[in-house]
C-alpha cells in the first residue's frame, strides 16, 4: 500500500466481502458505490482518531472501520488498495492509521495548458487514492486565464487565448502556431469541488498577482501600468516584466473577481501568489512611485507586501484566509499568511522561524515538471534532473505540510502530466502521510504501479 499505513497487524484468516450486509453512513456507501468497491461490512463515524485517523479491521465478524468523517474516506482508499491487490477475499489484519501533516497536497498548472475538465476529476481521484487532501488549482497566469468572472467577461472572452505557444524548450524561441483557449464556467468548478469533497480532497483556487497578470491585463489594459500600450495574451514561458498598477481601481477590479472565487471555492484559502514579480513598470511609472509615498512605503519593492495585505483585508471579510509563494518574505508581508515555499528547502522552514505557518513544496525535491533523468527519450522540461530517489528523500521538518507541484508549461496533455507525476507524487504522498524507507517503498511499489495500469494511468515505468 502506498503510503503505508501507520500501523498493520496481519492475522490468521480471510474473509470474502461480497454479499456482506452494509451498515454505516450514507457517503461511505456512495463512494464504495462510486468506486466499484463491495458496500459491505460496518463503518461509523468516531473521534477517537482525529479527523483523518481511521482503525480498519478484517477478522471474524468481517470488515469494521471506524474513524473520523474523513478517515473513512481514507479507509475507503485503503481497502481499495487492499482488494486490487488480494481480491475480492481480504486477509485478517488489524490497520490504525492517521496522517503526518494535515496539508498533502499537488498543484495543477491550467493557466498554461487549459486542460481537460475530465481530467480534472480523473487528477482528484488519484489525488484521493493516495491520500492527498489538497488540490492547488493555479487558474491565472500570464499565458491564460481559465476562470470565468461574470463581472468581467473579457478575462475569459479574451484572457484565456492566445495565438500561438511555445515549441520545444523556451530557449528555442519558436512557436507552433496554433492558438490554444479555453476555460472552467464557475457552475463546472463547483461540480469539480463538490466531487472531491465527496473523496475527501479540498480545492484551494490561484489567482497570480500581482505578477503572472499579462492575460488579465491583454482584457483589460487599464489594469496594466501602460494602458496605450498593446499588450496580447503571453505566447512564451518564463518571467514577464508586466505587473499590474496601484491604482484603486485595479484593486476593486479584484476584489470583485475574488468575490466570485470564493462564492465557487468554499476552502478556507485562496493563494494569491505573490511570485516573481519584477518591479521595473513600477519603478519608471510616475503614478506608482507617488503612490509609495502616499503610502508611507520604504521602497517600490514593498508594492508587492501592499498588494496582498489589501485584498487579504477584503478576503478576510469574506471568511477567508491568503496563501502565498515564499518570495513574500523578502518583502514587508501581513500577518497571517500561509506560505508556500518552493524556492529550496529552507524557504518553509525560513517562514516558519518568521511566524508563520508554511507547507513545504522546494522544487529540488517536489517540482514534478522537472526531467527525472538525463535518457535521450526524456520529454522537454523546463528544467531537472529530479530522479524518484531525490524525491522520496525529501524531508519537510516542522512545517503544515507538503505539496508536489505540477506546472505545465511542457505538459500540454493529461498523458504527459500523468507521465511526470507518477510514482513521484507518489512518493510525496509517502513522506506527508508517514515515511517509512526507500527500500521498503521501493519493494511495494510495483504493486502500486499494477494498481495504476489497472486504472489508465500513463505513470513512467521504473
Amino acid at each position: 500500500m502506498i503510503p503505508l499505513p501507520s500501523q498493520v497487524v496481519g492475522g490468521q484468516g480471510n474473509v470474502t466481502l461480497r454479499g456482506q450486509v452494509f451498515f454505516g453512513p450514507q457517503a461511505t456507501a456512495d463512494l464504495l458505490a462510486e468506486l466499484g468497491l463491495p458496500v459491505a461490512g460496518t463503518w461509523s463515524v468516531t473521534e477517537t482518531h482525529g479527523e483523518e485517523g481511521y482503525c480498519l479491521r478484517v477478522g471474524e465478524e468481517g470488515l469494521t472501520v471506524e474513524g473520523g468523517e474523513t478517515g473513512l474516506k481514507w479507509a475507503v482508499q485503503t481497502l481499495r488498495q487492499l482488494l486490487h491487490e488480494q481480491g475480492g477475499t481480504l486477509s485478517y489484519m488489524d490497520i490504525v492509521d492517521a496522517p503526518r501533516y494535515p496539508w498533502r497536497g499537488s498543484l495543477l498548472d491550467v493557466a498554461r495548458w487549459c486542460l481537460p475538465l475530465e481530467f480534472l476529476y480523473r487528477y482528484v481521484d488519484l489525488l484521493a487514492l493516495h491520500k492527498l487532501n489538497r488540490l492547488h488549482l493555479h487558474l491565472t497566469d500570464d499565458q491564460g486565464w481559465r476562470f470565468e468572472v461574470k463581472r468581467y467577461p473579457r478575462l475569459t472572452e479574451v484572457g484565456a487565448h492566445r495565438k500561438e505557444s511555445v515549441r520545444g524548450h523556451y530557449t528555442a524561441y519558436e512557436w507552433d502556431g496554433q492558438p490554444h483557449g479555453g476555460f472552467y464556467t464557475q457552475e463546472q468548478l463547483k461540480d469539480l469541488v463538490a466531487y472531491g469533497l465527496r473523496r475527501g480532497v479540498e480545492i484551494m483556487p490561484e489567482i497570480d498577482l500581482p505578477g503572472h497578470t499579462q492575460a488579465a491585463i491583454a482584457a483589460y489594459p487599464e489594469l496594466g501600468n501602460n494602458p496605450a500600450r498593446p499588450v496580447e495574451v503571453s505566447t512564451r514561458w518564463g518571467i514577464h516584466d508586466i505587473v499590474l498598477n496601484t491604482d484603486e481601481a485595479t484593486v476593486d477590479f479584484f476584489k470583485a473577481v475574488l468575490d466570485e472565487v470564493v462564492d465557487v471555492f468554499p476552502f478556507a484559502y485562496v493563494h494569491l501568489g505573490g511570485d516573481e514579480v519584477r518591479s521595473q513598470e513600477w519603478r519608471i511609472n510616475p503614478a506608482v512611485q507617488a503612490r509609495v509615498k502616499e503610502l508611507g512605503l520604504s521602497e517600490v519593492d514593498d508594492l508587492l507586501g501592499w498588494w496582498i495585505g489589501r485584498l487579504q483585508a477584503h478576503l478576510a471579510g469574506r471568511g477567508r484566509m491568503v496563501a502565498v509563494w515564499d518570495e513574500l518574505l523578502e518583502t514587508n508581508p501581513p500577518k497571517d499568511l500561509l506560505f508556500f515555499g518552493w524556492r529550496n528547502a529552507a524557504r518553509a522552514p525560513a517562514a516558519r522561524e518568521a511566524g508563520y505557518a508554511a507547507v513545504s513544496c522546494p522544487q529540488e525535491h517536489a517540482y514534478f515538471d522537472w526531467a527525472e533523468s538525463a535518457r535521450s527519450d526524456e520529454p522537454v522540461a523546463i528544467k531537472g534532473y529530479l530522479p524518484l530517489e531525490k524525491a522520496y528523500a525529501f524531508e519537510p521538518g516542522d512545517v503544515t505540510g507538503v505539496q508536489g507541484n505540477l506546472w505545465t508549461e511542457y505538459l500540454p496533455a493529461p498523458e504527459l502530466v500523468e507521465w511526470r507525476a507518477f510514482p513521484r507524487l507518489a512518493a510525496l504522498a509517502e513522506i506527508g502521510w508517514g515515511k517509512a524507507d526507500y527500500a521498503d517503498f521501493s519493494a511495494r511499489l510495483p504493486s502500486h504501479l499494477d494498481l495504476l495500469r489497472d486504472l489508465g494511468v500513463n505513470y513512467r515505468p521504473r
